[in-house]
């Protein structure tokens, strides 16, 4: 455990920034469930604000350092592949 102040504080901050990239992370993982599970209903009308939500949360992330820019272009990438392959 921490001993002098600033360690202590430094603690704090990690702990709180750990939680908020836990939500962060939950968040990505349920809005991808979200859309694969719609292009597997073949929802034709629902398939794009899903989609658009997804990127728009994943790239969020991205931007406050939760993952990898690289990493939300490869998930975002991904699920518009698997949207457009369901629409033919």
């Amino acid at each position: 455990m921490a001993n002098h102040k600033s360690a202590i504080k430094r603690a704090g901050q990690n702990e709180v920034r750990r939680l908020r990239n836990k939500s962060t992370k939950t968040r990505i993982k349920s809005i991808v469930k979200e859309v694969r599970s719609t292009v597997a209903d073949s929802s034709g009308e629902k398939k794009a604000p899903r989609l658009t939500a997804a990127q728009s949360i994943i790239d969020k992330a991205a931007k406050k350092g939760v993952i990898h820019k690289k990493t939300a272009a490869r998930k975002i990438s991904r699920l518009a592949k698997l949207a457009n392959a369901a629409k033919q």
